[in-house]
């Protein structure tokens, strides 16, 4: 299993690389190495993405997909995603999100159950977030606070 680190801003004016250290002292907290990040400066509600295609590429099934957030990759439309999700389902990689601590448990984890519970909340989280309105989505995919 290779760990491979995503880090995306949605302008050249963005440093998409400012989440390096959260992703790097996570995965040394687990005893992990990163084997390879991919940086870019791409709008993530658009599918066109070089370094997030040339990371699957790379992926070999039980590989770690790492985010800082979850939005990193589900700004897309549903069907975008849909697409994506396919991709990252056939090369059977894991999305771990370090605001999503219910995937964190993937990168250790070797029971389908845990895999499929994180699709499942992966695919919950797009949806919720995907349906927010434009101005609300700078936040990433938290739940609401009630009063």
């Amino acid at each position: 299993m290779f760990v491979r680190a995503y880090l995306r801003a949605s302008t050249a004016d963005q440093d998409a690389s400012r989440a390096r250290k959260a992703l790097d002292a996570f995965a040394a907290e687990r005893g992990l190495r990163i084997a390879s990040r991919y940086t870019e400066n791409e709008s993530g509600a658009k599918l066109q993405r070089p370094e997030l295609f040339r990371l699957l590429a790379d992926c070999e099934p039980g590989d770690v997909l790492l985010v800082e957030q979850v939005d990193r990759l589900s700004r897309l439309t549903s069907a975008d995603w849909t697409k994506l999700r396919s991709q990252i389902d056939n090369k059977n990689v894991r999305i771990v999100a370090l605001d999503l601590p219910t995937s964190w448990n993937l990168v250790a984890a070797d029971d389908d159950f845990t895999c499929r519970f994180s699709q499942i909340s992966s695919a919950a989280c797009h949806r919720r977030f995907s349906e927010r309105p434009q101005h609300r989505r700078s936040r990433s995919c938290r739940p609401q606070r009630t009063a």
